[in-house]
């Protein structure tokens, strides 16, 4: 199976360990997952309007995006005036959906509130954080 080209959106400093556990079952051999992760990998700015430009660029080359969605997903961001919405998930999430990416959003836990850009967007969703429940989400997503 080709991969799919999937950007993941999370926030970096509450989350990351959730992303690098995607990346090691994308690249191990016992499990049936199988992605091609898109994401930007740190943009060595504080620029916003580079931010913006780099995580648009990557959005645009792919066909999906996984939110992971932690506590803070939904937090506004210090500098969302600048940024256009709450924060920088939800501008992933709205950039997707100009590009017409599949949406899956994953809860870390299903209490979390949802990012409100995604809310109404026809995301596939997985309740839980678990290889299965990811990999169904993501199979619904392409269907």
């Amino acid at each position: 199976m080709a991969k799919r080209k999937i950007f993941v959106s999370f926030d970096y400093e509450n989350d990351r360990r959730y992303k690098f556990l995607l990346e090691a079952w994308d690249k191990n051999p016992l499990f049936e997952f199988n992605f091609a992760d898109w994401s930007s990998q740190e943009i060595d700015s504080w620029n916003i309007p580079v931010i913006k430009a780099g995580l648009t660029r990557k959005i645009n080359e792919t066909t999906g995006t996984l939110i992971i969605i932690g506590e803070y997903a939904n937090t506004l961001h210090k500098d969302h005036k600048l940024i256009g919405y709450r924060n920088w998930i939800n501008f992933e999430i709205a950039k997707s959906v100009e590009n017409k990416n599949r949406l899956i959003a994953v809860k870390i836990d299903k209490s979390y509130e949802s990012p409100e850009e995604l809310l109404g967007r026809g995301a596939k969703w997985a309740l839980s954080f678990t290889q299965d429940a990811i990999w169904k989400a993501v199979n619904e997503a392409y269907l």
